[in-house]
């Protein structure tokens, strides 16, 4: 049981090491910042204690170092630098390695690290020192005698100022530890020793769940507690101390007092013993007037009338104590709005809705075939219950794309300081919602090109200003919806794309022939091609041709594409664009022959029909024709998937859009939208060009779907080998 408490720590201390990482960029960028050094102390002080909780006491011994030189840092000591986020930088990635396990080397490189924080501390504080006797020296002001007064007088002002930004206010706690909280190793009353070192704490014990002495538990929690604490840290100090807790716990936090000094408070009279058991809702202002209206004293009848335990009266005793002290009655819930739960549960929750999605298929076409009015009410009703619940489901696994993005900061500050570069990046759109399927596959796409926009995009800084730039470069990160998609694009104010290299490359490689005449969007496909690179230099980053082809094989399994732009000496811009989910999508149902495939719906840009004599007539052997005063192109489904049959005389053309450009699918028959439950290919079928999956249909029977983009692709290949044999002589093929 301890193991299941020890991965919950785990997961845990991941997220908190996640958020740790873009908060020292931050302080990176404002390292004077009071509430960014804040955060930074409280992670590492929250995972001190957690740590030892739950017998990670390497962690706890090391956060406790790194913690005591984020102290000094709150307190003015000196001012974070870039060596100092270097090592914090390093220091989080250590406590990650260490969360996976404890070992010698990792012990080394803690102790390592210890002495480097201890030294890069003493030598800032000894500069400051220096600085400030010399500016004492110089003013002639102050003796030296009197610096030490001078620094107390200094720290007392950064203290009263660090007071000011946030004010005292109290809250009111209740923690009622699970009955196996000491299963996992946690001891609730270093919690409360915790909770007591944020400010003025005052307890009162629960022991109404106390059993009789033959009934107990050595074991088991059966006492908790109800508390008052007036602290200056705010909320999140508080649910820190809980936050190991807080799911198996009862946990309530709500504040109930400011103190004077924040503007909008109001001295108003204490309040009464009778009004804190009404805001704690164990009674009723009736229930309270009735009992005042006896005459008697009011704690002693609530406890005679069973309306509250003694407990609860001494604790409301306490609190109004406490009010007094504070004289303001503001108050108001603090606690969460979200709960946590396993990534696993959500699978199995769109496995089961995707199951009922196939079943409701069934049902329509089950009360179509039988013509039966109620049946079919039934199967709309239940059709639109599914549906609602679908949506719901899907957007509970949807995520913000900035939780990737954050990632990336890291990225490009550690990978522009080992090439001597100055970049910054520069994140939009991080409240954009993708599945966290489509999220997680779309880490290694955006590394490789992040990668490759710094190392061969952004010039050095002596480059950018012979340029006439400006040292420091940038790269942008944004995102955006565009109907079923997510456009995502990646660009750069570097060099630009050298086209005359990528085809000679290209032509040395022999990726393409020689003379062969290509458009500007396709030389600059061909930095996608495997093992291409242009680098004429192999090192850590780039050279060895590996990364922008894993991009493209990447975003094409995804069902997404990828475009480029790029203007020389001005930078490239790299667009990709990914569909909002992989699970469950609304899809076109067609059919060819006995054969029946689906085509995304967010693809379909309309439908037109196709007589037999508009094929018969086509242009110098291609197969186009005019839709919407553009010029369309064209292909079989029945070719590209050799369906055997006759196609009849009047067809239907789904026009998509697919690599930028429209297309034309020739097929029998649309028969209608269809919400499509995506299932995987087995091995046998994952090499397939053009299918990126099957669905079930109402009748059992199964139906391909199409991937757009790779099909017309493979049909724009096709097409140039038959133009190339027609104009070889051969006859052409219709």
């Amino acid at each position: 049981m301890i193991e299941k408490f020890k991965e919950a720590f785990r997961e845990e201390a991941t997220e908190l090491l996640n958020n740790l990482e873009s908060t020292l960029l931050e302080l990176e960028s404002n390292p004077t910042d009071f509430d960014t050094i804040s955060a930074v102390f409280r992670t590492m002080h929250t995972i001190k204690g957690s740590s030892s909780m739950f017998g990670f006491d390497d962690i706890s011994r090391f956060t406790h170092e790194v913690e005591s030189i984020m102290d000094m840092l709150r307190e003015g000591v000196f001012i974070a630098d870039r060596k100092l986020i270097d090592l914090t930088l390093g220091a989080r990635d250590l406590i990650s390695a260490m969360l996976n396990g404890s070992s010698d080397e990792l012990k080394a490189q803690a102790a390592e690290m210890v002495e480097g924080f201890k030294a890069h501390a003493a030598k800032r504080t000894s500069e400051k020192e220096a600085v400030r006797s010399e500016e004492l020296k110089d003013s002639d002001i102050l003796p030296p005698s009197s610096a030490s007064v001078s620094e107390k007088t200094l720290s007392a002002e950064q203290t009263e100022t660090d007071s000011e930004a946030l004010p005292k206010e109290t809250y009111r706690i209740r923690f009622i530890p699970s009955p196996d909280v000491f299963m996992n190793g946690t001891r609730p009353l270093l919690l409360l020793d915790e909770l007591h070192s944020l400010g003025d704490l005052s307890i009162t014990p629960l022991a109404d769940r106390v059993p009789r002495l033959s009934q107990l538990d050595a074991e088991k929690c059966y006492v908790g507690w109800d508390m008052l604490l007036t602290t200056d840290k705010g909320p999140d100090a508080i649910n820190d101390v809980f936050i190991f807790v807080a799911g198996d716990s009862e946990l309530s936090i709500v504040k109930v007092a400011a103190s004077a000094r924040e503007p909008d408070s109001e001295d108003v009279p204490d309040k009464r013993i009778g009004e804190i058991l009404v805001d704690r809702g164990i009674t009723t202002p009736e229930r309270i007037q009735s009992v005042v209206d006896g005459q008697k004293k009011l704690g002693e009848i609530l406890v005679q009338e069973k309306i509250a335990t003694p407990e609860q009266v001494t604790s409301a005793l306490a609190e109004q104590d406490q009010l007094k002290r504070i004289k303001d009655s503001k108050q108001h819930d603090v606690g969460t709005s979200s709960i946590r739960v396993a990534s696993e549960k959500l699978d199995a929750l769109v496995d089961l809705v995707g199951e009922l999605v196939t079943l409701q298929a069934r049902l329509s076409r089950t009360a179509a075939d039988l013509h039966d009015g109620g049946l079919s009410l039934i199967a709309e009703q239940f059709e639109r219950l599914v549906s609602q619940l679908r949506g719901n489901t899907m957007s509970i696994r949807m995520l913000p794309i900035g939780s990737t993005f954050s990632k990336f900061r890291r990225v490009v500050r550690d990978l522009s300081s080992e090439l001597g570069k100055e970049i910054e990046l520069l994140a939009e759109g991080a409240e954009t919602e993708l599945d966290k399927t489509v999220i997680e596959k779309l880490n290694d796409p955006l590394v490789h090109i992040i990668r490759n926009s710094v190392d061969h995009g952004i010039e050095s800084p002596s480059q950018r200003e012979a340029a006439g730039k400006p040292r420091q470069g940038v790269v942008s990160l944004s995102a955006m919806h565009s109907g079923a998609h997510v456009l995502i694009e990646i660009a750069d104010d570097g060099a630009g794309l050298n086209t005359e290299r990528i085809l000679a490359k290209a032509i040395d490689r022999g990726i393409v022939q020689a003379g062969a005449s290509l458009s500007e969007q396709e030389l600059y496909q061909l930095i996608f091609a495997p093992g291409f690179s242009t680098a004429q230099v192999v090192t850590s980053v780039s050279g060895r041709g590996v990364g922008m082809d894993v991009v493209k094989r990447e975003i094409d399994s995804l069902g997404g594409s990828v475009t480029v732009s790029s203007t020389r000496g001005k930078g490239t811009k790299i667009t990709l664009r990914i569909p909002l989910t992989l699970a469950i999508i609304e899809g076109l149902l067609i059919r060819v022959g006995a054969e029946h495939f689906v085509i995304p719906l967010s693809s379909v840009d309309g439908c037109i029909e196709l007589r037999r004599e508009e094929r018969l007539s086509q242009h110098e052997g291609r197969r186009i024709l005019t839709y919407r005063n553009e010029i369309l192109p064209y292909v079989g489904v029945r070719e590209l998937f050799e369906v055997p049959g006759a196609a009849p005389d009047i067809e239907q053309i789904v026009v998509v859009n697919a690599q930028e450009a429209r297309v034309g699918f020739v097929v029998d028959e649309v028969v209608g939208d269809y919400q499509t439950v995506i299932k995987p290919l087995g091995r046998m079928f994952k090499s397939s060009e053009g299918i990126s999956g099957a669905t079930i249909l109402g009748d059992g029977t199964v139906a391909l779907i199409v991937d757009v983009n790779r099909l017309s692709m493979s049909a724009q290949r096709d097409e140039n080998l038959r133009l190339k044999r027609d104009r070889n002589g051969q006859p052409a093929t219709t």
